[in-house]
């Protein structure tokens, strides 16, 4: 089954951390990822740029419409995922829950099975 774990970032949360607390967040995610290609359960992981840096499109009128900045204005936002392929929904909890930002309050990781891929619903 596969599963994406969003990572959602408070750019005021991180801020407020330390260096040391920083640097502590990516080594958890170095060690992860490594965990995580030693299971072969990670598909692909991404981090995104801030969404000061984003462009919104759509379409009015039959003309695209391009537009600078994030989508929404919100305090938080999503900051990247990790693709995994896992045996069941417990086990994909169970690997976010390694995640570093778990343990900091006003950093979200959220789980959520992916439906279809590729065209073919996911069983």
């Amino acid at each position: 089954m596969k599963f994406l774990i969003s990572l959602h970032i408070n750019p005021a949360v991180l801020d407020a951390l330390t260096d040391e607390e920083k640097a502590a967040i990516g080594e958890g995610h170095g060690r992860f990822m490594e965990a995580l290609k030693e299971s072969g359960e990670l598909i692909t992981t991404q981090a995104l740029v801030d969404p000061s840096q984003a462009a919104v499109v759509s379409v009015r009128n039959g003309q695209p419409v391009v537009t600078d900045g994030p989508f929404l204005e919100a305090k938080e936002y999503l900051g990247g995922f990790y693709l995994i392929d896992c045996e069941n929904k417990e086990r994909a909890i169970e690997l976010a829950t390694q995640i570093p930002d778990t343990a900091i309050q006003g950093l979200g990781v959220e789980v959520r099975q992916v439906m279809f891929a590729d065209g073919q619903l996911e069983a």
